[in-house]
């Protein structure tokens, strides 16, 4: 059990509170336009299209994971039909990532959301969210389920419950600060101070 009051983050780490959220029954939609100058698709990416859209999505949000994983494993998450892949699509640029796995049973899991920041403040969350829970509940699922974190847009967990997620569990995570090790590059997500070892 963690006692109560202010821990020491060791340097070298990065520390956030992660928000898990779910939903078990699909809410009423409102219906939204997909902005103008945007399509949107259903995509089977390749590992240097992932990364590439990955990196695009998430560097301002020190999204690592995925950056960490070796090839064979991201491949072989790319390959399996169980998680299926989409984007809107801005000037023949992938600009979103939704990525949804269905690998449990019963269960689709919002793996990956998230704009480019040239479509942040548009409207392409919220039509890009839409079809999120639409393609979910098209599948016999009786849960759809997301995490976030605080090194995430402070907008994300606001927007998760104003869709429709209800919160239901909080966890304090410790990695190692990628920045640090070069998977990401030092200017990456600015509003998250480096504390440097030594």
């Amino acid at each position: 059990m963690i006692a109560d009051g202010l821990h020491d983050v060791p340097p070298g780490k990065v520390a956030m509170v992660v928000t898990h959220l779910h939903m078990q029954a699909k809410p009423p939609l409102r219906p939204v336009d997909l902005p103008a100058g945007l399509t949107f698709e259903q995509i089977r990416p390749d590992l240097a299209r992932y990364r590439a859209l990955f990196d695009r999505v998430g560097r301002d949000w020190l999204w690592f994971g995925r950056r960490m994983m070796p090839d064979a494993e991201l491949q072989a998450i790319l390959d399996d039909p169980k998680v299926t892949f989409h984007t809107l699509q801005k000037a023949g640029e992938d600009a979103a990532i939704l990525e949804l796995d269905f690998r449990q049973e019963g269960a689709c899991e919002l793996a990956y959301f998230g704009l480019a920041p040239s479509l942040i403040g548009s409207g392409a969350g919220r039509y890009l969210m839409n079809q999120a829970i639409a393609l979910a509940w098209r599948a016999p699922i009786t849960r759809l389920h997301v995490h976030t974190c605080t090194l995430d847009s402070p907008q994300a967990l606001g927007f998760y419950i104003r869709s429709g997620f209800a919160p239901y569990r909080q966890q304090i995570e410790i990695e190692d600060d990628p920045r640090l090790s070069g998977i990401l590059p030092a200017e990456a997500a600015g509003h998250v101070p480096i504390f440097r070892p030594g």
